[in-house]
């Protein structure tokens, strides 16, 4: 019999984030640019289930109650198996829903996750409420948090009488799913014409959602106790581990990929992807893409930027110097910034190199390293200027307020602690050159974002920073040092003084490239095929 050609009609999501509705890092624009990508083809529905957290206002934000499809004058309420050990419990459930750039969103309602301020993390106001909840620390029920939308998203669908095509699971956070639908009785048959796909998008120690109690595990999830052992890693039930035989797998670069299963690297996972590939589980890797459009330099008002430029352009880049100059400007006159806190202050002189890094302070960003290479060029040059915006860890933050503040330092650094898309997009139009020092990246979507600015990346070339090619579209560096990094902002700051010419190049050939390779048209081509893959399997089992 001739083989059925597979086309993908359906596509549900389930994420902890999406686009400006709920963030903490770059999943948000990954899941929202993938799916408002693939609900603009022909013929694609493309649904995301995401939880309605407590500093979300749905109705103000655009959504409404669903509406329960038996009794359409009836709010959509049921209940959600979510057993602890010895107590069967159940947890009650609401759906707000609309539709955004094509695709249609859920928020699952409920109280464990009303009751959350962030999506990860405690508030400092939660602490104040309870001082158990310490600000900054992950919630003590992620597991159920985790498990009860994968669930709710299922009887969702159910509900729905929806039939996916394929369900494409981001994270550690939705990743038992596949072994949901495939191990329980009824789902498996519900769900048998449905593939699934699961996303890391970071497989870095404590990214991986793994809880030690592995009979709370296997309570809530209803898996059985020898599934619930086979996926195992350092003794903790792992959900990827969990999925991994139901689904097809990737990860968000093809470089990160060869990492987890080829380097020792790996010891940064705990291992996960020699796991993988002692069990004989492919890990496909898919560069994420950006939307250039989202981050255009040619619309000021959009974007919010002082003047418009085009860095693909073959103009002098006037409007990015205004870019700085207003920037520069508020900066020196220590006005109050959205969002962040203001230490040092900078040299009002567009001329100088400006230096910039937006992100989160931690040991994975390298931020160090960072501090290490700064004391030195700052001992060493006097010819450029550094801006960071970011928060994170406390002694990284203390010893960056210290530099800054240092009176030998003063109009040479300053940094924003805090953080705001709007101010986060000045300082890509600012900035000529911005660091990633990353000790690992699975992708990196802040090299594509600096680049649409003009704003000339200078990476560790690891994961996926390996697509910023050195020379070409920015500047790297093979071994992580402090010494490593200096020596590259150095050449590239050379470069700035001998040669703007050629840095005018890069930045062209950046943005190309971009356009090239890694617009989300081009890599929602790579989704469909594993969508196929997974789809195609899943039929064949």
């Amino acid at each position: 019999m001739e083989k059925q050609e597979t086309f993908i009609h359906d596509i549900w999501m389930l994420s902890r984030e999406y686009g400006n509705l709920a963030g903490a890092g770059g999943v948000k624009d990954v899941v929202a640019q993938l799916s408002v990508t693939l609900a603009r083809q022909s013929k694609r529905t493309v649904h995301v289930v995401l939880p309605c957290y407590g500093f979300m206002d749905p109705e103000q934000l655009g959504f409404s109650y669903m509406a329960d499809p038996l009794w359409t004058d009836k709010i959509l309420q049921f209940e959600v198996d979510l057993d602890y050990p010895e107590e069967r419990r159940l947890e009650a459930v609401t759906v707000w829903v609309k539709k955004q750039g094509g695709v249609t969103l859920y928020l699952i309602d409920s109280s464990r996750f009303r009751e959350k301020l962030n999506v990860y993390t405690y508030t400092a106001a939660e602490e104040g409420d309870a001082i158990w909840k310490k600000a900054g620390e992950g919630h003590v029920d992620f597991f159920a948090m985790n498990i009860l939308l994968q669930k709710a998203a299922i009887a969702l669908m159910i509900l729905l009488k929806a039939q996916p095509d394929v369900i494409h699971c981001h994270d550690g956070h939705t990743a038992v799913l596949p072994a949901m639908i495939a191990e329980q009785p009824g789902l498996r048959h519900y769900f048998r014409n449905t593939g699934c796909v699961i996303t890391v998008h970071n497989a870095g120690l404590g990214y991986h959602q793994e809880i030690v109690d592995l009979t709370f595990a296997q309570a809530i999830t209803g898996l059985s106790l020898s599934l619930v052992y086979q996926a195992l890693l350092d003794g903790k039930f792992d959900p990827f581990l969990a999925g991994a035989n139901y689904a097809v797998m990737n990860t968000v670069s093809e470089n990160y990929a060869r990492e987890l299963r080829e380097t020792v690297d790996d010891h940064l996972t705990g291992w996960l992807g020699h796991e993988l590939l002692n069990r004989h589980i492919v890990l496909e890797g898919i560069t994420n893409g950006i939307d250039p459009e989202a981050f255009s330099a040619k619309d000021p008002e959009r974007v919010h930027i002082a003047a418009g430029f085009d860095p693909m352009g073959d103009e002098a880049l006037t409007g990015k110097q205004q870019c700085k100059k207003e920037l520069l400007e508020r900066l020196v006159r220590e006005e109050p910034l959205p969002g962040v806190l203001q230490s040092g202050v900078l040299d009002p002189d567009p001329s100088a190199p400006l230096v910039t890094f937006i992100g989160r302070l931690s040991t994975q960003k390298g931020v160090s390293v960072l501090i290490s290479a700064l004391r030195k060029l700052l001992v060493e040059r006097t010819d450029f200027r550094f801006l960071l915006l970011g928060t994170g860890d406390k002694y990284d933050e203390e010893a960056l307020v210290q530099l800054a503040e240092h009176p030998v330092n003063r109009g040479r650094i300053c940094v924003l602690r805090g953080f705001d898309t709007i101010l986060a997009n000045k300082v890509y139009a600012a900035g000529d050159f911005f660091v990633i020092p990353s000790q690992y990246e699975p992708c990196g979507l802040t090299d594509f974002m600096a680049q649409l600015f003009g704003n000339l990346p200078i990476v560790h070339a690891v994961g996926g920073l390996v697509k910023v090619v050195d020379g070409r579209t920015g500047f790297s560096y093979e071994r992580q040092s402090s010494a490593a990094l200096s020596e590259t902002i150095e050449r590239a700051l050379h470069l700035y003084a001998t040669n703007p010419e050629a840095i005018r190049v890069m930045q062209r050939q950046a943005v190309e490239m971009i356009h090239e390779h890694y617009t989300w048209d081009t890599v929602s081509k790579e989704y469909l095929k594993l969508y196929t893959q997974a789809k195609q399997e899943k039929i064949a089992r």
